[in-house]
């Protein structure tokens, strides 16, 4: 079955995991994808599990596989011209070229736009970066963690009065990553269109002020960000989170709680509620809020999670789901039927659970088709096969330590 990038080859010079997985994404819908790494160590994102004391040894590499399915690894020192006379080869034969060194390492290695544009003037050239490309910063250094911290969402996450809290996975390299993807399909696009290629720049602050565009229009436009807000005084009550008897959760997102207080009262089994004064309306409720989370909380820890969803099910319509863990995510039959979570085949593992393609298209889905590659794995294949070296001169390269 076609996908929606067949036929597109991708230079992959990219780190840990806000470039990777942008290259990885852009695999997921079918392009070619050239890892190219360094010859002595590769990708850090190999090594980052042994040096935290984990054993992978016989388990795939989470972090590195998550980061690099569907590419091939082709092993270069790029501190030798010749190492670079092959990079500008692949340019010339590709369509895609992402990095995220930092600021002056393209240049000073002559892998910059400037460079690889004159060997192929339709190349997309894209950038992940912490605080983008301009100002006095631009150059900075920039982690996941450093991210979310610069990015406000610290600050975002949590209850008043908390200190700033991290949030676990890499967000910030993740929502980086989806937004250069994001903007190397628009390139890819415009090039079709005005047969142009361009640079595209995505960062970690940006990403993540985007993520976070309704609290930001706020504060530019009411004075005011979004606040935290402690859920024992949800000025909403059925905006708002509660512990079953179970010990599981239980989300509520009714927006218009007057539409559904009074039946919501009687499905839960004490319509007293609805018409006890301190909880008529929407105001009213507001100004008790204390009391009304803390009626719901004692009722919700009288039933399983389980039992609460089917009463709400089958009373109403109202809007509620549970709440899960990153534990429950892959039995959830939701995610299942959706093909958020996959079976892969890996060549060395056997049957294993990967994260899906988030998007589906109908004709041209993507797919999860190659394992992470081993280190330099493809190296000659792919010198032998789209750049026609001889056996000969790949062996000399290997002898120089090129490759």
């Amino acid at each position: 079955m076609a996908m929606p990038l067949d036929g597109i080859r991708v230079i992959d010079w990219t780190i840990w995991q806000q470039g990777p997985v942008c290259s990885a994404m852009l695999g997921d819908l079918g392009a070619e994808v050239i890892k190219i790494e360094e010859r002595v160590g590769g990708d850090p994102g190999r090594g980052i599990l042994k040096m935290s004391g984990v054993d992978v040894s016989d388990r795939p590499n989470f972090y590195f596989e998550a980061n690099n399915r569907n590419k091939k690894s082709l092993t270069l020192d790029l501190k030798q011209p010749e190492a670079r006379q092959i990079v500008y080869e692949l340019a010339a034969k590709s369509d895609v070229f992402v990095q995220n060194f930092r600021k002056g390492v393209a240049a000073r290695l002559q892998l910059d736009y400037a460079t690889l544009r004159q060997h192929n003037p339709r190349l997309i050239y894209a950038n992940a970066t912490g605080y983008g490309p301009e100002g006095a910063e631009s150059g900075d250094p920039s982690f996941d963690q450093l991210g979310l911290a610069r990015s406000g969402v610290m600050f975002a996450v949590g209850e008043p009065g908390m200190p700033p809290q991290g949030i676990a996975g890499g967000i910030a390299d993740q929502m980086g990553a989806i937004v250069l993807a994001y903007g190397v399909l628009a390139a890819l696009f415009a090039r079709e269109r005005l047969g142009m290629g361009q640079q595209v720049d995505a960062s970690h602050l940006g990403s993540m002020m985007m993520l976070q565009g309704l609290s930001v229009s706020a504060k530019l436009m009411m004075g005011f960000a979004l606040p935290r807000t402690a859920r024992e005084r949800a000025g909403n009550p059925l905006w708002n989170h509660y512990r079953c008897g179970d010990d599981r959760w239980i989300c509520l997102g009714m927006l218009q709680p007057d539409r559904y207080w009074t039946d919501f009262c009687k499905a839960l089994g004490c319509p007293d509620l609805a018409t006890d004064e301190r909880f008529t309306d929407l105001k009213v409720r507001a100004e008790n809020a204390a009391a009304a989370v803390s009626a719901l909380d004692a009722i919700f820890a009288t039933k399983p999670r389980g039992e609460w969803l089917e009463i709400l099910r089958g009373a109403g319509d109202f809007i509620f789901t549970q709440v899960n863990s990153i534990d429950d995510l892959p039995e959830d039959p939701q995610v299942r039927a959706n093909d958020y979570i996959v079976d892969f085949e890996h060549p060395n593992h056997g049957t294993t659970q990967v994260l899906g393609i988030p998007v589906r298209l109908s004709e041209t889905p993507g797919q999860v088709r190659l394992p992470a590659p081993e280190f330099g794995q493809h190296t000659e294949e792919i010198l032998m096969d789209l750049l026609d070296y001889s056996w000969d001169r790949i062996g000399e390269l290997r002898e120089r330590e090129i490759i």
